[in-house]
């Protein structure tokens, strides 16, 4: 963690609101670093005294953080220090300067993620692309329905970091809608994939000629945040299938001979 705040976000955190309570600006900024961090900056190694696990009731974050400290030039151009020249009003002056090291609810500072947040990832995931099955499985028959299912896997689960917090969301498919290439009904739906006739998602009576037909699956989700219990992303996503083609052709008549 290397954010830096201002001495007003952090100070309820330490005891110290950086000072500047007359609208100049604060005295001093401070920032939140990982002790790893500092010690491999210091060209150190780090060890076990490095980490620490913190306790937390349910829905706080306590992270093991070392708090430092940095003059600045308030408003005015005064400061805590003496000011070298050239210095203007924002600029830092020395360095970052340890305070203390602990376990620190950073609850405030650093919130859980929030459905919304949870569903803005979601959206993104590499979610799979179902692939459409069909029979029969060559050309089909005009008068002879086309059935449709998926063998794609319908669920899938993903792990992903969202500021420092692991959120585990469980992706299911939701709604599938069969796209027939055919104008006259361009869509089926089903809640399930279905299977191998009879047990098929959906199915079309198609005329003679060559069709395009495809899968798109809608999906929702639930997620937990580091183990938390599950909870609905408000909202779902949608992904397209590979297209598949085949042709229809219309039986035709043979009259024989009973005889020959």
């Amino acid at each position: 963690m290397t954010t830096e705040y201002s001495g007003a976000e952090i100070g309820g955190l330490i005891g110290d609101d950086g000072g500047g309570g007359d609208g100049l600006g604060p005295f001093y900024v401070y920032r939140l670093r990982q002790p790893c961090s500092l010690v491999e900056e210091r060209g150190d190694v780090c060890n076990a005294l490095d980490f620490q696990a913190c306790p937390a009731d349910p829905g706080r974050v306590v992270r093991y953080l070392t708090v430092q400290q940095r003059p600045v030039v308030r408003a005015d151009g005064s400061a805590a220090v003496p000011i070298p020249g050239g210095a203007q009003a924002g600029d830092f002056l020395g360095d970052w300067i340890d305070l203390r090291t602990a376990c620190i609810d950073i609850t405030a500072l650093n919130p859980p993620p929030t459905p919304d947040e949870v569903f803005t990832y979601f959206q993104r995931l590499p979610l799979p692309q179902l692939t459409t099955r069909h029979a029969p499985p060559g050309a089909g028959l005009s008068g002879l329905p086309v059935a449709f299912w998926t063998d794609s896997p319908t669920t899938q689960t993903f792990t992903v970091d969202i500021r420092g917090f692991t959120v585990v969301i469980a992706a299911e498919a939701q709604l599938y809608t069969w796209r027939t290439g055919d104008p006259a009904v361009p869509t089926l739906t089903s809640t399930e994939p279905g299977g191998p006739y009879p047990d098929q998602a959906a199915e079309h009576l198609y005329r003679s000629g060559t069709y395009t037909a495809g899968l798109t699956v809608t999906w929702g989700a639930t997620f937990t945040v580091d183990a938390s219990a599950p909870a609905d992303v408000p909202g779902t996503t949608t992904t397209d299938g590979p297209p598949v083609t085949f042709d229809v052709v219309e039986a035709t008549a043979v009259l024989t001979n009973p005889y020959d």
